[in-house]
């Protein structure tokens, strides 16, 4: 896989997200790196609506397979979701499984009228029908399964994007 300049390709985002951006527009975040790259598209975009945060630990669909997150955080949406357009964020896509949690309790919240996905990468092999509005990088090839393509951030704030091992599944007890 080629390197990735993880700050041009959100530079990249926020111009392809800017033209449908309205006053009514809201940014919700997925933890880890989906809120990071939220919080800064919000900045740069100007976004009026508070910035909303969702852990999906609870969500997940293999919770009970491997239990919860080690350090699960607060979810926040500070606004009426009830008919707002709402862009979703994550750092990368892969299953579709992540997104799927989020819109899952996005709802617990209300209705919203539009959702849509913006994304930094696109790892390919979706197990769900989830595709996001808004993609930086959309890899040419799908990474193997052993392999997590990682968001991170240093203590400057800026982005860098990983390739690590997977780590195994915990054995069920």
């Amino acid at each position: 896989m080629q390197a990735l300049d993880a700050e041009a390709l959100c530079r990249q985002l926020a111009e392809q997200i800017r033209p449908h951006a309205t006053p009514a527009t809201a940014l919700v975040g997925i933890y880890t790196g989906g809120l990071w790259l939220a919080e800064r598209l919000h900045a740069e975009l100007g976004i009026a609506q508070p910035l909303g945060a969702i852990d999906v630990s609870f969500y997940r669909d293999d919770y009970a397979s491997k239990g919860l997150h080690a350090r699960p955080q607060r979810t926040g949406i500070a606004f009426n979701v009830d008919g707002a357009h709402v862009i979703l964020v994550d750092d990368v896509l892969y299953t579709g499984r992540t997104t799927r949690a989020a819109l899952n309790e996005l709802f617990d919240f209300g209705r919203p009228a539009a959702v849509e996905l913006a994304v930094l990468v696109d790892r390919g092999s979706r197990e769900l029908p989830i595709a996001a509005r808004y993609c930086a990088h959309t890899l040419a090839t799908p990474l193997p399964r052993e392999q997590n393509l990682e968001l991170l951030r240093d203590d400057a704030g800026r982005f860098t994007l990983k390739l690590t091992q997977a780590q195994p599944a915990p054995a069920n007890r």
